[in-house]
């Protein structure tokens, strides 16, 4: 997940451009994800959601590194961002390991549970951490595209399980 319990009860802190590092990992690694739901699943209700996982969070990492360009800062790798990285790679072999309806369940399940750790801690941990108000603003404005994904996921997760069902 996207943060440890760890993180959530002692925030680290973080200096703006390791948040940037971090809001750039998180929107490529759901990017990689959206990429492996493309070649891997058939389901078209899936592909259109990995579809437009991988075009909003390819548009955020645009805004993001103008933005870094603008002011002048290089994203900075550190303990979160390595954490997220870590886990990605665990998540992916399950990904690549999984095919058919197994492979939606998953990759969906994983979707939701992956929003809801990226709205906590941008709210909880990347929002508060930042000094530079326009990149304050920057993950501001992402929140609401975020709630969406999420509502979208949980959607996509309820019709799946359905289908299970028949």
């Amino acid at each position: 997940m996207f943060l440890t319990p760890a993180y959530a009860q002692h925030n680290p802190k973080l200096s703006d451009a390791e948040v940037a590092s971090v809001a750039v990992v998180a929107n490529q690694i759901d990017i990689d994800y959206a990429e492996i739901a493309k070649k891997r699943s058939k389901n078209e209700e899936v592909l259109k959601f990995a579809e437009t996982m991988k075009n909003d969070h390819t548009a955020v990492i645009g805004q993001a590194a103008a933005l870094v360009n603008k002011l002048g800062v290089t994203p900075k790798d550190n303990a979160v961002s390595k954490k997220l990285l870590a886990d990605a790679k665990k998540m992916k072999t399950t990904l690549n390991s999984a095919s058919g309806r197994s492979f939606d369940k998953t990759y969906i399940d994983n979707e939701v549970a992956y929003h809801k750790s990226v709205i906590s801690a941008v709210e909880s941990l990347l929002i508060p951490e930042t000094e530079n108000s326009e990149l304050k603003e920057l993950l501001q404005n992402i929140m609401p595209a975020l709630k969406t994904h999420l509502e979208h996921a949980v959607m996509l997760q309820t019709q799946i399980a359905n289908q299970w069902r028949i």
